[in-house]
């Protein structure tokens, strides 16, 4: 996601990425956008989806460290 274009992918929430990542999804499905706006638009869905996997891996990473600390206190 290094590419300036996409900077303001860093900004969103989840939802509003993981919104923004289904349009393009229906965007690009519908096949109707020129080969260059198409292009465009998956880099940009790829950029999205990993913007979604970060957040997503780090709430995975603050259940496991809070289910640690649970289990430590017992």
């Amino acid at each position: 996601m290094s590419k300036p274009e996409f900077a303001d992918i860093e900004k969103l929430s989840y939802e509003e990425a993981r919104d923004q990542l289904i349009e393009v999804v229906r965007t690009l499905e519908q096949g109707n956008a020129p080969l260059e706006q198409s292009m465009k638009l998956w880099e940009r869905g790829e950029a999205l989806a990993a913007h979604c996997q970060k957040w997503l891996d780090g709430a995975r990473t603050r259940l496991d460290e809070a289910g640690k600390a649970a289990a430590s206190e017992d």
